[in-house]
């Protein structure tokens, strides 16, 4: 199924005949007995702690802090714990059928009506004009959330009430989606590619219009704007289905996607189905093939190493699409409604419960991503704590982009010993022309090298090229050209980046060699590896980590010297600071040409 190839009056000839729209039942006795006594326990007591709670404020000296001082958690926060409170009374209302939660529940989704921006600060920066809404990721998701709420809860809400949700839902996200083409998210454009806010901000206009709309005609329209956006969302992933914003960003973006494929099978009787792509299958089996050892992930990119994955969408998925091992990722049930930014999560976690599996699957031996130019090399997938190694190529102008040409990662012990540390915190300056001042962002924060004291440089000419690559029962091979990404000014020629992953060696082998080529009189040369845990410098060996998680580094100390950089308190988003240490492997002296050598084992 071409997305593109689909016109509003198509569109409209699949609403025909549709039967009514039901995506959730409203009787939730099936739903009560799959998800347990205990769950539904605690979610009737947290909501009757709701009834009564204070509704947090959202003023506008609130909203501005983000322009004045440029953080964004004190709005988010409170923002968060409003929907949260919305959600728990709502799924109790839903699944106890008592009118107990109706009237908190009311006046919370009068609160959220009431609210100047559902856009958030660091995405509108100002107060809206009320004939301008911004229509971003908060404000995309608040209409879904309204409209679902709606459904649930039904007659049982006022009709002014149930007026007002459509009518704002209308006036702030559909209105401007179907009348707008000013929303940089609609389509890719020479100057920007799209990313996950199309597949979120989709999902959220189109999908509460699914519930809303009654006007077909208008519906067909805003359903085929959404699939040509849709379209140029898929084109972001590479052919084996990967993305390089890594698996925390497959969750926020690929699973807004499989919402909205939900929504359109049940309101087209199964005719639009979003599912129905060869790419969508490799797609949704992006967790499975970056997964590094039981609970770690590739953390590429503003990804994390401990990614979450929601349970509803692993469970439709796999069942959907016959994937099983997305059951088995570890994942697990966690019916409680606490930190949540969509309420189409908790709610598909109570209707698409994970069945409860001890599994918790490790990957294949390899994994190859040609297009991004990701292997992923695993020693022994059944055992959790055997080495594992990823390594990617990539350019420089990625989405969610870090200047990480030939990062790599590596797995001992079932802990992370050399990182790609992911996301830092989310602010004004991470976002911003500074971003690539972060550690986090910037090459210093990545194992690749530092030429003539230059770090990488930003730009999608800024990248590595596939020399080669290949994989077998004993070893598995890659080999980088990377001095595109380094600037005119480092003085390069050439740089190479080859790794080895040998399994035929006892505990496994990972041989990292970085080649390089000075024009003019030469230059200084570093290798790098940034980790997480401590240090421990000796003759010709480095130990990083320890016998519970760690590796020791070989490297010829006639050729190299060795030396640390501490990073403490590195801020992270969603997650507590970090330290990080760089150690370097300097070439001695300055010379034309080299390499740096080193040899990476367990402890």
């Amino acid at each position: 199924m071409d997305l593109r190839r689909w016109n509003v009056k198509h569109v409209r000839l699949t609403l025909d005949g549709a039967a009514a729209f039901a995506p959730f039942s409203r009787d939730a006795a099936e739903i009560r007995a799959q998800v347990g006594s205990q769950a539904i326990e605690a979610l009737l007591e947290s909501a009757r702690a709701d009834i009564g709670a204070d509704i947090p404020a959202l003023p506008a000296e609130l909203y501005l802090e983000y322009q004045r001082n440029g953080r964004r958690e004190g709005y988010e926060d409170a923002q968060r714990a409003r929907r949260n409170m919305l959600y728990r009374l709502t799924l109790a209302e839903w699944l106890e059928q008592s009118g107990e939660f109706v009237a908190a529940a009311e006046n919370l989704l009068w609160a959220r009506l009431e609210e100047t921006n559902w856009a958030w600060p660091a995405h509108a920066r100002t107060l809206d004009f009320p004939d301008r809404p911004t229509v971003d990721l908060a404000a995309a998701m608040s209409g879904l959330d309204l409209a679902e709420a709606d459904y649930l809860l039904g007659d049982k809400l006022s009709p002014e009430l149930r007026a007002r949700i459509r009518s704002e839902t209308n006036r702030r996200i559909i209105a401007p989606f179907l009348e707008r083409n000013d929303h940089w998210w609609l389509h890719t454009t020479p100057a920007k590619q799209v990313n996950n806010w199309t597949a979120v901000c989709v999902a959220g206009v189109v999908g509460a219009a699914c519930y809303f709309e009654t006007d077909l005609d208008r519906l067909a329209e805003i359903i085929t704007r959404g699939l040509r956006s849709l379209a140029d969302y898929l084109d972001t992933f590479d052919s084996q289905g990967g993305s390089s914003e890594g698996p925390d960003y497959w969750s926020y973006g690929f699973g807004n996607y499989v919402v909205l494929a939900h929504l359109l099978a049940e309101r087209t009787g199964g005719q639009i189905d979003l599912l129905d792509l060869p790419l969508v299958r490799e797609i949704a089996q992006f967790p499975v093939r970056t997964v590094l050892t039981q609970g770690v992930w590739a953390s590429f990119s503003d990804s994390d190493s401990n990614p979450s994955f929601h349970p509803g969408l692993l469970s439709y998925l796999a069942k959907n699409l016959d994937l099983p091992a997305l059951t088995e990722l570890g994942t697990r049930n966690d019916f409680g409604v606490e930190m949540f930014n969509q309420f189409v999560w908790p709610l598909r976690q109570y209707a698409w419960p994970l069945p409860d599996k001890a599994v918790a699957f490790g990957g294949t031996p390899h994994d190859w991503f040609a297009d991004m130019g990701w292997m992923i090399s695993r020693l022994d997938p059944t055992d959790p704590k055997s080495l594992r190694l990823a390594i990617k190529g990539g350019h420089n102008d990625e989405m969610h982009n870090q200047n990480d040409v030939g990062s790599l990662i590596v797995v001992q012990g079932g802990k992370v010993v050399l990182t790609d540390p992911g996301r830092g915190r989310y602010s004004k300056a991470y976002f911003g022309p500074e971003r690539y001042a972060n550690i986090m962002t910037s090459s210093r924060g990545h194992s690749v090298p530092v030429v003539n004291g230059f770090e990488q440089a930003e730009g999608a000419e800024r990248a590595a090229e596939v020399l080669s690559h290949s994989n077998g029962a004993d070893r598995d091979e890659l080999a980088l050209d990377m001095a595109a990404a380094y600037p005119a000014e480092a003085g390069l020629c050439q740089l190479q980046r080859s790794v080895s992953f040998d399994r035929h060696e006892p505990g496994g082998r990972i041989a990292l060699t970085d080649r390089f080529v000075f024009g003019g009189e030469g230059g200084a040369f570093q290798s790098v590896l940034v980790t997480p845990l401590a240090v421990d410098i000796g003759a010709g060996e480095v130990r990083i980590g320890g016998a519970d998680g760690g590796v020791k580094v070989r490297f010829d100390a006639s050729q190299v010297e060795v030396s640390t950089e501490h990073h403490a308190g590195v801020e992270k988003q969603y997650a507590p600071s970090v330290d990080l240490t760089r150690v370097l492997f300097a070439a001695r002296g300055r010379a034309a040409q080299g390499e740096i050598a080193l040899d990476i084992t367990p402890i």
